[in-house]
């Protein structure tokens, strides 16, 4: 068409200048840019080291582990020494970043693998204890959710230990991605952690969270206020949750002084802004139903609560 040359030109001087406009969006010429896709296939092969056999393309021969093991190890350390460098020299522009330095980051961090395997270990056993709905450890592994995205965030928090920048926040997001559960690298998690359902779970930053802990989805650990935005940096935010501590869903934890004790057992959609004592059980006073039958007549509540709580799982 007539004019269409000159209207596409149009379009990419709009386009260009608005680059100009706002340069921190705009990736150009930068050796030192991360590659997202690189970082899910690390991801994914860390999967295969972690739970050997449940995510192989193909069987897994116990005669070919040692290779197989040491195939990915190989494939892992590479590609992630690389990412890890350009990690280091994008957030330290102008000091010299050595490859060495970031190979030895990257031996540190695999060097942890057998120590997040054995936690994680203890992760599959309370999910399996904790959900009756769970025959056994191969379905937590393949299926649960909360156990893909606390994996995650366990290797990502041994980078982040590791002071590995941007790398660790790229993971728990895909983690987040897939799962629905939002977990910052930086939340230090105890032992026989146990997520059930969890889809639409926040877990802050500076969150503390003890052992033998069990969260239902909608929980939120988070911030009481991020008004002094980055002025807030390295302040703890977020609720210390003490160990045997039960959070039922919908409930909202704020506040970096905010600490739940032991034991304590927090109900659905409860708000909590204050620390618990432990050993205490809290729960929303529930509110008034009215029940209207299809003749417009008001029906009183304890007059269908049989039949109802009939219903309830």
């Amino acid at each position: 068409m007539a004019g269409e040359p000159r209207k596409i030109e149009s379009l990419v001087k709009a386009i260009l200048a608005n680059y100009e406009e706002h340069k921190t969006m705009i990736k150009v010429e930068d050796t030192n840019q991360i590659n997202k896709q690189s970082i899910i296939d690390i991801i994914d092969k860390l999967k295969r080291l972690v739970f050997p056999g449940f995510f192989a393309p193909k069987p897994l021969r116990d005669d070919y582990l040692v290779y197989n093991v040491g195939e990915l190890v190989e494939e892992v350390y590479h590609k992630l020494q690389k990412q890890i460098l350009k990690a280091l020299r994008s957030e330290k522009s102008g000091q010299d970043i050595l490859a060495e330095d970031a190979a030895k980051i990257t031996h540190s961090f695999l060097e942890r693998l057998p120590t997040v395997r054995n936690v994680l270990a203890t992760d599959v056993d309370a999910a399996y204890e904790g959900d009756p709905a769970a025959y056994n450890s191969d379905e937590i592994i393949l299926s649960y959710p909360g156990l893909l995205a606390i994996t995650i965030n366990r290797l990502a928090h041994e980078l982040r230990l590791l002071n590995v920048p941007l790398i660790p926040r790229m993971m728990t997001e895909h983690a987040h991605s897939l799962t629905g559960i939002d977990i910052h690298p930086g939340a230090v998690i105890g032992h026989h952690f146990f997520i059930d359902h969890g889809t639409g779970i926040v877990i802050g930053e500076t969150t503390v969270i003890g052992d033998y802990v069990k969260i239902y989805q909608g929980v939120t650990l988070g911030a009481l206020s991020t008004r002094g935005g980055h002025l807030l940096d390295g302040v703890k935010r977020h609720p210390t949750i003490e160990n045997h501590v039960t959070i039922y869903a919908g409930a909202s934890i704020l506040g970096g002084a905010t600490v739940v004790g032991e034991g304590v057992v927090i109900g659905s959609n409860a708000f909590i802004t204050k620390s618990i004592p432990e050993k205490t059980k809290v729960s929303v006073k529930n509110t008034e139903l009215h029940f209207i039958a299809d003749h417009k007549t008001e029906v009183a509540p304890e007059a269908l609560q049989e039949e109802f709580w009939d219903y309830v799982i």
